[in-house]
C-alpha cells in the first residue's frame, strides 16, 4: 500500500498514512483529531542510461547534417 502525506488544517501538523488507492483522501489528525487533507508532492525522476542527453541520442549523420545546413 502507498504512503501518503497529510497536513491538518487546524494545527498545521504533517503526518504520513498508509492507505489503499480506493480510500478517500481524508484522514484524522493524530494531534487534534480534526480532518486533514492529502498533500501532493512531486515525484523525482531519475534518468539513467544512454539516450537521455543530446550527445547520446544523436548519431554521427544527424550531427553532420546539422553542421552543414
Amino acid at each position: 500500500m502507498p504512503t501518503y502525506t497529510y497536513k491538518c488544517d487546524s494545527c498545521e501538523r504533517e503526518f504520513d498514512v498508509k492507505q489503499s488507492y480506493k480510500d478517500k483522501p481524508v484522514a484524522p489528525c493524530p494531534g487534534c483529531g480534526n480532518d486533514a487533507r492529502r498533500v501532493f508532492c512531486p515525484v523525482p525522476i531519475v534518468f539513467k542510461g544512454p539516450g537521455f542527453y543530446t550527445t547520446d541520442s544523436r548519431g554521427a549523420s544527424a550531427t553532420a547534417s546539422k553542421d552543414s545546413g
